[in-house]
């Protein structure tokens, strides 16, 4: 099913190049510096049950699209807030992807299960209703066996560092198992506040109360709850090896309060009271807070607008958040970011990383403000840009103002663990075929870019991110 030059120019000249480059940075490590699978698998390493919980249940990317024609999310083994029945024959919601394969003609999601299909299980034939059964069974044969567990997996797939995603009220026992395992697989933890500084996220109220238990600190005073912030930031460190911290906002604003207006703000959040504007200023405030603690104490901070998060309402009540319902917006930058620019954008000792879902903003802002300020760097397309489309587009819009060395290397951001090396090869596949471009056009020497192609594929994240 893959082809050996897929994704590659159709020019014979640039073609040649981009092999050439792809042959420095195939076999590179992977280094996946923000992503959202479970750490228990690594704690536990216990075999994936069956095709359909490794490769649908937990994918928005391939159930989403079930669900946009007609399929309806329990039939593919979700599982729902209320406890109702959901599908549990894991091999008819294989089938449900099978019968619906041709949905996914040309778009990324086809591509990374193509490649994880053959790279990983050996299968050579494409997914339809006739071989359903057939490749089920082979890769469920291969699951049973000790190679296809998940640590065995992240060797195989030559992951250098894999980096999951936590609220500030995870305790990390699954970090702190694979840790105590003596296991040499690095699997860390990232920071993710929202839950605890997002005044319209469901259980605000109660979640800095449990904030405030997990530190001993005062959660109810804005002292006590930005102190509590720091412990935990802290202890994300110590125990889970963060390096980094994530925002997911839905926009980008900062803001920077005097602290008796921000410790207002705080207290009317506690109490339930804010406006939709008075919400959004708090988040404001809280983007410039965690930049404070990231200049302390070195965390590099991501930060990812621009998404209207739980847009279908019976979905969110159902199943809870991150089921495909996540829906882009137009997105400000400039403006937005100059509060917490005016304070630290020049700090040198800080790392910020932007991303967006909205690419008009690629060249028009993010770009000039990546290749001015110090703190600044740009996170790759992700999410519905995660695609070679995307990522060309991505190239094409930054790397005139920007240059390459202002931007992250590529970021995977994903839920279907056998998916990361899919993902990877296809960033590093569309990266060698724009450099191609670049040398073919006498823009770019070919030694100049088999340095580059190496930095994209491997060097950017690394540094960036301090792995």
């Amino acid at each position: 099913m893959l082809h050996p030059d897929r994704l590659f120019p159709s020019d014979a000249t640039q073609r040649a190049i981009a092999r050439r480059l792809y042959a420095e940075v195939r076999d590179l490590p992977i280094v996946s510096p923000h992503g959202h699978t479970d750490p228990s698998w690594f704690a536990e390493d216990l075999p994936f049950p069956d095709p359909a919980t490794l490769f649908v249940k937990p994918d928005h990317y391939a159930f989403r699209m079930l669900y946009s024609q007609g399929v309806a999310i329990e039939d593919v083994g979700v599982k729902r807030l209320d406890g109702a029945p959901v599908e549990s024959d894991s091999r008819k919601i294989w089938r449900q992807l099978a019968d619906h394969w041709y949905l996914f003609r040309g778009t990324p999601t086809r591509m990374w299960l193509e490649h994880a299909f053959e790279t990983v299980f050996g299968v050579t034939e494409r997914l339809a209703p006739d071989t359903a059964d057939a490749i089920y069974d082979r890769i469920e044969d291969c699951l049973r066996k000790p190679e296809f567990r998940p640590r065995a997996l992240f060797e195989r797939f030559n992951l250098e560092v894999l980096a999951t995603t936590e609220s500030p009220l995870d305790t990390l026992e699954h970090h702190k198992t694979i840790r105590a395992s003596g296991w040499k697989g690095r699997v860390v933890t990232a920071f993710r506040p929202d839950p605890v500084v997002d005044p319209e996220f469901e259980g605000f109220k109660a979640n800095v109360e449990a904030l405030g238990a997990l530190t001993g600190e005062n959660t109810a005073t804005w002292k006590g709850y930005l102190a509590a912030l720091a412990n935990r930031r802290q202890y994300f460190k110590e125990v889970g090896g963060a390096t980094s911290t994530d925002h997911g906002h839905p926009t980008a604003r900062t803001a920077n309060l005097s602290a008796a207006e921000a410790e207002s703000l705080f207290a009317k959040a506690l109490a339930g009271t804010v406006t939709a504007e008075e919400a959004e200023l708090f988040r404001g405030q809280m983007l410039t807070e965690m930049a404070r603690m990231s200049l302390d104490d070195g965390l590099v901070m991501q930060i990812h607008p621009g998404s209207f998060r739980n847009h279908n309402p019976q979905v969110f009540e159902r199943f809870g958040r991150d089921k495909g319902a996540d829906i882009p917006t137009a997105t400000e930058y400039v403006r937005s970011l100059k509060p917490l620019l005016d304070r630290f954008g020049n700090e040198r000792g800080l790392t910020i990383i932007l991303f967006t879902l909205d690419e008009t903003s690629y060249a028009r802002e993010l770009a000039p403000l990546a290749g001015h300020y110090p703190a600044l760097r740009l996170g790759p397309a992700w999410w519905f840009h995660d695609s070679p489309e995307g990522m060309r587009r991505y190239r094409e819009m930054v790397t005139e103002t920007a240059g390459f060395y202002n931007t992250v290397g590529f970021n995977d951001d994903t839920r279907a663990f056998c998916s990361i090396p899919a993902r990877h090869d296809v960033a590093r596949r569309v990266d060698c075929a724009f450099l191609a471009r670049l040398v073919s056009e006498h823009r770019l020497d070919e030694d100049e870019a088999a340095e580059l192609a190496v930095d994209l594929a491997y060097r950017l994240a690394k540094n960036a991110y301090k792995l």
